[in-house]
């Protein structure tokens, strides 16, 4: 039985016939993929597996990034095809109105409608035949008297410019036929043709997937956004570009995907500078996308100058991927974070968190040269991959918030785990000098605002950053998404749970100031403009998150429970939630004397450590305070000079003696909130079951290597690159 070729319709696991060489069919979500029948559907299973070297084709292991994209797009595109819709449709109001109005002033300077009638009889009709050419987007005026020429050629120049309200407005003239009637004394009326200006244009969403190797997500954006009218699918390999048209003729989307080979650079600079040539095709200059998705094999740092600036500027969409985690969450390679992102990792727990505000640190920064301002919507630590969705606005006032969101951390790596944040400089809100009102003002920050000590154990700190310090969720983002969730098939959506899972965690993670309008006038600019757009003065104030288990790792005692301690903090009046990156973290508006604090009364209550297990020089030794002279609570308060190294409580170097024995007195007098493990407390309720932190499918989870050619040469296989 002879195989069906490349025409036939897409099914799974279907052998197709092509260019003298077999394919399998594979699906995800609505696209269909061709692999060679040789090849594995599910590549490189182990490390030295027998599929070692080979072609990858298709990675099974990014579905949860396409899935994401997917619905992240869909949402973002309604909104802002629903935000066009509205501004077009005022738009058409106020020309409407303003016709109506130009038309009204007309009829008060001009003589009555008998004495129009007259002056066209007059003129044997040549106002009628006038009219008519006005209604077909005509030029010409014949000469009528003066009155009647500039009366119709008013007419005229109203049709070209209302485009499709222009027959309506001229027609409701008085002394105007309509298009259906004619005057007994007036030649045949032209039949009406629209015109090219008259037509209503359909709305186009068009989106670049700029390192494209087999086409999978172009197939899926086509196939799974229904207003999506156009992709490009890009890649730098012959053999790539070749693979992508052959998908896209299988999947028959050739009026709707676009297969070019070049480099994503090139492609991006030209469509930024409005060139009319390209891809080797003449032709006007393409527009701006609505979206561009970056994912490529590592960092998609290289891409992000030429992304800013081929996007739209008036809310464009930017989707990037990098699977670089061990250069922007690690300690290993600080020199190489810094060329790539402009900052330095941050070392730690909350590397990964960290490692998010580097990438959007580096895309700010590339978008603040051109007057261009970022917004988060969506950042997420995924895997062996990080993954943020951002809106790029052109907004030079926006761009001024830039650096007075940048920070730099101080971070006690090598002691206790503690972190203090520094701005680069200050959005400060100042009132106007006539009293009313107030206003932005972008100065210096003030320095340092931490020792080069730790003041809770005396370690030396290392320095992190800058990098990104606004939130890294828009909310409203968030609840689109999730709130489409129950409408769409979990078998289109196989990774439909952990979507829902790990927004769900996104969305809970951030915690806003405790009371904003308390320290903020009513009358401040950052309230929520009429456009839904964010606060452009945002901070994120709790940037970052603890592990309880590390901190049991400081002091050497038993490790408790994370509602143990939730309930402790929730107790003493502070906010708890998690982070999305990683399982068992608390993120807490309590500051890191509190956090410990409550940890030392862990061990005191619930955990005492074992003797010996803590010696003298230790982090832990100077946590707890021991072999200091405690108080009369018998609480382990560690001394001002073993918090800082400096002997200086507020850790800046500037206290007098008598200011630290006032602060030590007020101490002692200031009763102290009883500390209670209300593990009832520190629950945390779901409604229902959430897949927040999944677990890896198999062994060796991870972002496999590049294609290679090896031995799939040698088979006379095609080699492309592979989707990160």
């Amino acid at each position: 039985m002879a195989l069906p070729d490349i025409s036939a319709t897409p099914a799974i696991d279907q052998h197709i016939l092509h260019d003298g060489k077999e394919y399998t069919t594979i699906k995800e979500g609505l696209a269909y993929l061709l692999v060679p029948a040789s090849a594995s559907k599910v590549p490189q299973t182990s490390p030295q597996g027998e599929n070692q070297p080979q072609s990858v084709f298709y990675n099974p292991i990014q579905q949860f990034n396409r899935d994401l994209s997917v619905l992240a797009i869909r949402a973002y595109g309604e909104q802002v095809l629903e935000t066009r819709k509205e501004r077009n449709e005022k738009s058409r109001k106020k020309l409407s109105a303003k016709k109506k109005d130009a038309k009204r002033k007309r009829a008060e300077e001009g003589p009555d409608n008998a004495s129009r009638k007259a002056a066209k009889l007059e003129g044997e009709g040549e106002g009628d035949v006038a009219s008519s050419e006005a209604l077909n987007g005509g030029t010409e005026t014949p000469k009528a008297d003066t009155e009647n020429a500039m009366e119709v050629d008013n007419g005229a120049k109203d049709a070209e410019t209302q485009s499709s309200e222009n027959t309506d407005a001229v027609a409701e003239k008085d002394d105007v036929p309509k298009p259906n009637e004619q005057s007994a004394d007036a030649p045949p009326a032209i039949e009406e043709q629209p015109t090219p200006s008259s037509l209503p244009k359909s709305p186009t969403f068009t989106i670049l997937d700029a390192l494209s190797a087999t086409g999978l997500r172009a197939l899926r954006y086509i196939h799974e956004i229904p207003f999506a009218t156009s992709v490009t699918a890009n890649d730098l390999l012959p053999d790539a570009t070749k693979t992508i048209k052959r998908n896209v003729k299988h999947n028959k989307l050739d009026d709707k995907i676009e297969a070019i080979t070049g480099n994503a650079l090139a492609h991006m600079y030209n469509v930024s500078c409005g060139e009319s040539k390209i891809s080797g095709k003449s032709g006007p200059p393409r527009p701006k996308y609505d979206v561009i998705d970056l994912d490529p094999y590592g960092t998609a740092a290289p891409f992000l100058d030429a992304a800013v600036q081929s996007v739209r500027e008036d809310g464009g969409l930017l989707c990037v991927t990098c699977t670089d985690a061990g250069v922007w969450a690690s300690n290993g390679y600080p020199e190489k974070s810094f060329s790539l992102y402009g900052g330095i990792p941050i070392k730690g727990m909350h590397s990964h968190e960290g490692g998010l505000r580097l990438i959007l640190h580096a895309i700010s920064a590339s978008a603040a040269k051109y007057g261009l301002a970022m917004e988060p919507l969506l950042s997420l630590s995924i895997d062996f991959y990080a993954r943020v969705f951002v809106k790029i606005h052109k907004s030079p006032a926006e761009v001024k918030f830039l650096a007075g969101k940048t920070m730099v951390v101080y971070n006690c790596d090598s002691g206790c785990g503690a972190w203090t944040t520094q701005m680069i400089a200050r959005n400060k809100l100042t009132k106007n000098k006539n009293g009313n009102g107030y206003y932005w003002k972008h100065v210096f920050g003030q320095a340092p605002v931490a020792s080069e000590n730790c003041e809770h154990c005396g370690s030396k700190t290392h320095l992190a950053g800058p990098m990104y310090a606004g939130p890294l969720h828009s909310p409203d983002f968030i609840k689109k998404i999730l709130d489409e969730l129950p409408n769409i098939s979990k078998d289109t959506y196989q990774t439909h749970s952990r979507i829902e899972g790990m927004l769900s965690t996104a969305l809970e993670e951030t915690l806003p100031p405790p009371s904003s309008s308390s320290t903020e006038p009513l009358d401040s600019p950052t309230a929520p403009s009429k456009t839904g757009r964010y606060d452009p003065a945002a901070i994120d104030h709790f940037p970052f998150f603890f592990i309880p288990s590390t901190l049991a790792k400081v002091v050497h005692c038993i490790t408790p429970h994370e509602n143990a301690i939730r309930g402790a903090l929730r107790h003493l009046g502070y906010r708890c939630t998690r982070s999305h990156t990683k399982p068992g973290t608390i993120k807490t508006d309590a500051p890191w004397g509190v956090i410990w604090e409550v940890m030392r009364e862990w061990v005191r209550q619930k955990a005492p450590i074992k003797e010996g297990a803590v010696k003298e020089g230790m982090v832990g030794w100077r946590i707890l305070g021991l072999g200091e002279k405690q108080d009369e609570n018998s609480e382990a308060v560690v001394s001002a000079e073993n918090r800082n190294g400096n002997g200086n409580e507020n850790g800046n170097g500037s206290a007098s003696a008598e200011d630290e024995q006032q602060q030590k007195e007020t101490e002692k007098t200031k009763p102290k909130p009883k500390i209670v493990f209300d593990e009832n407390l520190g629950k945390e309720r779901d409604t229902k079951k959430l897949v927040r932190y999944q677990l890896n499918p198999r062994e060796n989870w991870g972002p496999m290597n590049r294609a290679s050619n090896k031995g799939a040469k040698k088979s006379g296989e095609e080699v492309t690159t592979t989707e990160s």
